[in-house]
């Protein structure tokens, strides 16, 4: 990958969908193929080299999540973002276990798009942080050899499940972490589907982390699918859009849709 040009193969069933996508990537200096199957997105990625795949769920033949499946196969790290319907809950949930990188609800605007494919591919260039290597993230450090958390050079003090649940979110920031992904690494597998449980400690780790736990700038609510907690790019863009919503995250409670309707956005019936 240069400095300067991604290249993006778009898999997508719908002309109309591929037809919008082209032409704003190609001006932001992405470098865009479309294919309109899973099959045949599995023939160039073995033959081509691709810094970034859009994948839509719903395709005729074998469909975006085998294709996802076959993908993670050979190509492993390479980043993949899911495009899903706004109800599909379950396929976002399914893709994520599957090794998705992250996804984008239709209709979905350029901005928002772009702003999760560049984060997917700074990602997975980004040096490779082992278990134990302090985070610091924003005005919040934590340490895993000391379990010990402060912000803003303040200690604050965190129950053994709380330090646990921050210490993977923190870990793998700017990712959604599905509900039961976080339960099992927690609590452990028996635990995965106790989602309110997981929902109880979040609230209390929202009161300790941030200065209004109602309106989260570090651990944000990817609706009815799981947490993620914001990393520094994520910070900065929200600090610059002030109190613009940022599409596709909640910064109320789980049944809340952030962010206004985008009669422009791509992927409207």
């Amino acid at each position: 990958m240069t400095a300067s040009v991604i290249r993006v193969l778009v898999v997508d069933d719908e002309p109309a969908i591929r037809r919008a996508l082209r032409p704003p990537l190609t001006a932001m200096g992405f470098d865009v193929t479309e294919v309109s199957r899973g099959e045949k997105a599995l023939q160039i990625l073995r033959i081509e080299n691709f810094d970034c795949v859009l994948l839509d769920v719903n395709m005729p033949g074998i469909g975006g999540l085998e294709t996802l499946r076959r993908i993670r196969v050979f190509a492993p790290r390479l980043p993949v973002l899911i495009l899903t319907v706004r109800d599909g809950e379950d396929e976002k949930v399914r893709a994520l276990e599957m090794g998705a990188d992250d996804y984008v609800t239709k209709p979905f605007g350029v901005r928002e798009l772009v702003a999760r494919m560049r984060a997917a591919v700074r990602r997975v260039h980004a040096p490779v942080r082992t278990e134990e290597e302090p985070v610091e993230i924003g005005e919040i450090r934590l340490v895993p050899a000391r379990r010990s958390v402060t912000r803003r050079g303040q200690a604050i003090h965190l129950t053994r499940k709380e330090f646990d649940i921050l210490h993977c979110l923190m870990s793998r920031a700017g990712r959604v972490v599905t509900y039961a992904r976080l339960l099992t690494a927690v609590w452990g597998a028996d635990c995965r589907e106790e989602v309110e449980y997981l929902r109880t400690f979040v609230r209390q780790l929202r009161k300790k982390i941030e200065d209004d736990p109602a309106r989260p700038v570090y651990l944000l609510t990817d609706i009815y699918v799981g947490y993620r907690f914001a990393d520094a790019q994520m910070l900065e863009e929200a600090q610059a859009a002030a109190n613009e919503p940022i599409g596709g995250f909640s910064t109320a409670g789980p049944e809340t849709l952030s962010g206004p309707e985008n009669s422009s956005a791509i992927g409207h019936a």
